[in-house]
């Protein structure tokens, strides 16, 4: 590989890509325009790598020059090395794990296209915590979900704390955002799709009895943090389901009913 590159100033235009990463609202709007996001930690910058995102460049402290020398010489991006210090200047928190990765991102593909060859999508409605999210990406990969849909205003799976949440998984589970919410459920009805909307509602049938149904083509859905979905996608599902829950509980997070949904509905 090239030589790693020591930086000793914060403001070196060569570390732009990695400024205010806890910026949350910046790096929202930022990422996405410019292309980019950013992979944190060995085990995730490999997995971004292994499914075929590019590199832009890493940020190392000195220690993880010899654990990443070979990641660095599969291609062409420089590699900065700067201290613990700089690194916590330049990004606004405590690099724990010492090595960071700005990656490009690939086009995302059309709904249509991405149904293709799918059984099993899950479709999340303006989730907006970005460890959710994360979580649910995670739980997808490890319960054989095929394709995940995200409404136009949910988080970024691919802002860094998903992506670290997910573990990577948010790089193995083809994904895309729909057009336009709740109209493009249509695209999912022509091609076959079940729809079903997980809720609290007194007449929904259970998770279980909606696994009995063995449909063919499901596509589960789940909404929002605290409010969950929508009355419009609650009014376009064919199904409404409802997890069984004891002592009490009324609901539990997006997350945790979406792998539950996922673990019960598995072929």
């Amino acid at each position: 590989m090239a030589a790693p590159i020591t930086v000793e100033d914060p403001a070196d235009p060569r570390l732009g890509d990695y400024v205010a990463l806890t910026d949350v609202e910046l790096r929202r709007r930022r990422e996405p325009a410019e292309g980019l996001f950013i992979a944190e930690g060995e085990k995730v910058i490999r997995r971004a790598l292994e499914a075929g995102y590019a590199m832009r460049s890493m940020l190392l402290s000195e220690k993880w020059v010899d654990a990443m020398r070979d990641v660095a010489a599969e291609g062409p991006a420089p590699v900065y090395t700067v201290t613990p210090e700089l690194a916590e200047r330049v990004t606004g928190y405590h690099v724990h794990r010492g090595a960071l990765a700005a990656m490009e991102r690939k086009p995302l593909p059309a709904a249509a296209d991405l149904l293709g060859a799918a059984r099993r999508v899950a479709l999340f409605e303006d989730m907006v915590d970005h460890a959710n999210l994360g979580a649910a990406f995670r739980s997808a990969a490890a319960l054989d979900v095929d394709a995940v849909l995200l409404t136009p205003r949910c988080a970024d799976p691919l802002y860094r704390r998903a992506v670290k949440v997910s573990m990577g998984a948010v790089f193995h589970v083809p994904w895309t955002r729909l057009a336009s919410w709740p109209a493009d459920i249509e695209v999912l009805r022509r091609r076959g799709f079940a729809t079903a909307a997980l809720c609290l509602a007194e007449d929904a049938i259970t998770v279980d009895e909606l696994a009995a149904r063995r449909y063919e083509k499901l596509v589960l859905m789940l909404g929002t943090e605290g409010e969950g979905l929508s009355r419009d996608a609650l009014r376009a599902a064919d199904e409404r389901v409802r997890i069984p829950m004891a002592a009490g509980v009324d609901s539990l997070n997006v997350a945790a009913a979406s792998a539950v949904a996922f673990h019960v509905t598995r072929p």
